[in-house]
């Protein structure tokens, strides 16, 4: 009885289903339904109108001259294990330290980069002595490289990674830029090329210049500055890799071994992860696809993917307001000095 009114209650809703192959008609309606179902549930949920789409924000902690000079705040002795723990506190596993090995001078220095080693971070190529590219022959700045790459190379957390001092990849010079690309391909190196710069050299620099000078400065302020200064670098830069390449790149931040990176550095991850950026490892940041990639523009200098954009054409600037030095200087002095609280 229960299979005639099931039968009955199909033809009134399925007619097709009443005739000889209504079986079959049935089995194929709901092989159907069920194929839907598995598609719908496969399938990204769409977004709605307002909510936003979500991007891949990631971003590499690298450092450029160590070891460095004294700071404002800071010994020598001091900065280096307090750099450490601050990268440790912050939860950044693995950040990059670009090595000048001409500048290990003493125990204190040698101590100081195994230290970072023994951390969990990574050693790479700065050249030995610091020279800018446009101000020297090939020649002699391949040599350079050479020295450093004799201290470097076997360490046991060394990258085959080169970065060029103050971003000069050769400036208008194209046969010295060459020259130098070929050379390190031939060292097997590769560029290890920064994508965001807040310029944090510019504003070590004075506060160093206004402790000499006996003024106050405001450490609030001065942090506040610093950490909203690299995290506008990393926007800019996602922002401008948007436009040049149509993706979200892996961002590699630069840093120097400083005083305001030892003391701020926590503080500047927290404001980068509240931006919606994930802290990644330089090995994975190096593994992007445009760290594959030489941008062929007529002057060789700045970060990859100001390089990037120009090869593209795109208009606008190309640069972080806050890496121009008036405005940098500006800032700090508004910011920082005026109304100064702290010693």
């Amino acid at each position: 009885m229960a299979q005639v009114v099931y039968r009955a209650r199909s033809c009134y809703r399925f007619p097709p289903v009443c005739g000889g192959s209504g079986v079959i008609w049935l089995v194929r309606i709901g092989l159907a339904v069920a194929a839907l179902l598995f598609i719908a549930r496969a399938a990204p949920v769409a977004l709605s109108a307002g909510e936003p789409e979500r991007v891949d924000k990631r971003i590499a902690i690298t450092f450029d001259d160590t070891p460095r000079g004294a700071g404002a705040f800071l010994t020598l002795e001091e900065r280096g294990p307090r750099l450490i723990a601050a990268l440790a506190a912050a939860g950044v596993r693995q950040a990059a330290f670009f090595i000048n090995p001409c500048r290990i001078q003493s125990e204190r220095d040698g101590a100081l980069v195994r230290a970072y080693e023994t951390a969990g971070h990574v050693i790479a190529d700065h050249t030995c002595t610091h020279p800018g590219l446009s101000r020297v022959s090939a020649a002699f700045y391949l040599a350079d490289i050479d020295q450093s790459q004799a201290r470097l190379r076997g360490r046991p957390t060394y990258r085959p990674w080169f970065r060029f001092p103050f971003l000069d990849e050769g400036g208008s010079d194209l046969v010295k830029a060459q020259a130098v690309r070929d050379g390190l391909t031939a060292r097997g190196l590769i560029n290890g090329y920064v994508t965001a710069d807040g310029y944090d050299w510019n504003m070590e620099r004075l506060t160093i210049a206004a402790k000499r000078a006996g003024r106050t400065i405001d450490m609030a302020r001065l942090r506040d500055l610093y950490v909203e200064t690299h995290v506008g670098a990393a926007e800019f830069a996602d922002a401008l890799a948007l436009r040049a390449t149509g993706r979200h790149p892996a961002q590699v931040l630069l840093l120097h071994e400083t005083d305001l990176a030892a003391l701020f550095l926590p503080d500047m991850v927290a404001g980068l992860r509240k931006a919606g950026w994930t802290i990644v490892t330089a090995d994975e940041a190096f593994d992007d696809p445009i760290a594959r990639r030489t941008p062929q523009v007529d002057f060789a200098n700045g970060t990859r993917i100001q390089m990037l954009a120009w090869e593209k054409g795109l208009e606008g600037s190309r640069w972080y307001d806050r890496t121009d030095g008036p405005v940098a200087d500006r800032l700090f002095e508004e910011r920082v000095m005026q109304g100064a609280r702290l010693q």
